[in-house]
């Protein structure tokens, strides 16, 4: 029973870890080019990285079921794997930022 905790544990850590730092990153390209598709992929990995640490949070620190744990879990992760999915359909262009006509050439 303690070596399936521990490997639960680790594998949590490891999920906030990188959950985290993928977030990070995709929070610095969302304002670095201001893309919708970045802002929305922004949003469904921290979804999915919160929900994955929300479960053991709702069972070990507020002592409720564990299959309510893992139902909160399953919501946030659907939402941020829908939400992921949309930001890979998001096609908006953003005019650029370092050009004075927007992005535009002669030819638009």
């Amino acid at each position: 029973m303690y070596a399936n905790a521990a490997l639960l544990t680790v594998a949590k850590t490891a999920t906030l870890l990188f959950g985290g730092i993928l977030t990070l990153l995709s929070l610095r390209a969302y304002r670095r080019t201001g893309s919708p598709a970045l802002r929305a992929l922004t949003v469904g990995i921290g979804l999915v990285t919160i929900g994955a640490i929300l479960g053991g949070v709702l069972h070990q620190l507020f002592g409720l079921p564990l299959r309510t744990g893992a139902s909160f879990q399953s919501v946030f992760t659907a939402i941020g794997f829908a939400i992921l999915t949309y930001s890979l359909y998001t096609d908006s262009p953003v005019p650029d930022r370092d050009c004075p006509s927007g992005g535009r050439t002669a030819d638009d």
